[in-house]
């Protein structure tokens, strides 16, 4: 069954057309990776969804209702949540206290404060220290654990290992078997390949804020995805939707 469904969904920043004419379908439990170089309108679209940026065309259904021109607050009562690029945390505030704020959207099921600490061990020791004071590691792993705190069933994850070690990207990822195990649909924005191939189940390769080409991992190489990501090959490659 499909969680969300997107059809000829466009967004600009002012002149600019950032998502051009995107159609997407993603199945419940779905792990959905966008690739694409900078600029391709990744973060843009993700945000789009989210409803932080507004569209200028298309629609976007969730669970069978539009949701095209909800606000973002709306969206994640209904079960939308964004992790966003640079993590965004309260840098004043305590790590409990900035994962007690996603209680506002009022959603119930798995993720409370004990669930979100247990897929995140690390944070543990860190619950009274302030945001600010945490590594990039331990402050992404708030950052997810927020977003898990409105117990969304769609999670959109932007650039999770931007700016991380090597140690505390595997340690995030470790941490989203959790996610996994609860069947939540994942969309993420991820640059290392390698990472996109052994977590995703579906790439979506964009450039210039249009979709080129997509499939399956595991009926994907390496090459072809580094093709479409710097637009050596043709978008008449891509799949079109009804």
């Amino acid at each position: 069954m499909n969680v969300l469904r997107v059809r000829g969904l466009e967004s600009h920043h002012g002149l600019l057309k950032a998502v051009r004419g995107i159609n997407l379908d993603v199945q419940e439990g779905e792990r959905l990776a966008l690739v694409g170089a900078n600029g391709a309108g990744k973060t843009t679209l993700l945000r789009t969804l989210a409803g932080i940026h507004r569209a200028s065309a298309g629609s976007v259904e969730f669970d069978g209702a539009n949701v095209t021109t909800l606000p973002a607050h709306q969206r994640a009562a209904l079960g939308i949540a964004l992790v966003p690029e640079g993590r965004r945390l309260f840098a004043s505030m305590t790590v409990t206290e900035n994962l007690q704020v996603a209680r506002s959207a009022k959603r119930t099921g798995y993720w409370n404060l004990d669930t979100v600490v247990e897929a995140f061990p690390q944070l543990k020791p860190k619950l009274r220290a302030l945001a600010g004071s945490l590594s990039g590691g331990q402050q992404q792993a708030v950052a997810i654990g927020r977003a898990l705190m409105t117990n969304p069933r769609l999670l959109l994850l932007d650039e999770m290992s931007l700016g991380l070690s090597p140690v505390a990207v595997q340690g995030v990822y470790d941490s989203l078997s959790s996610v996994v195990s609860q069947k939540t649909t994942l969309i993420l924005v991820e640059q290392d390949l390698q990472r996109t191939f052994d977590f995703a189940q579906r790439i979506v390769c964009m450039l210039e804020g249009s979709v080129v080409a997509e499939g399956r991992t595991d009926e994907m190489t390496r090459d072809e995805v580094m093709a479409h990501y710097f637009g050596h090959r043709g978008s008449n490659e891509k799949k079109e939707y009804a």
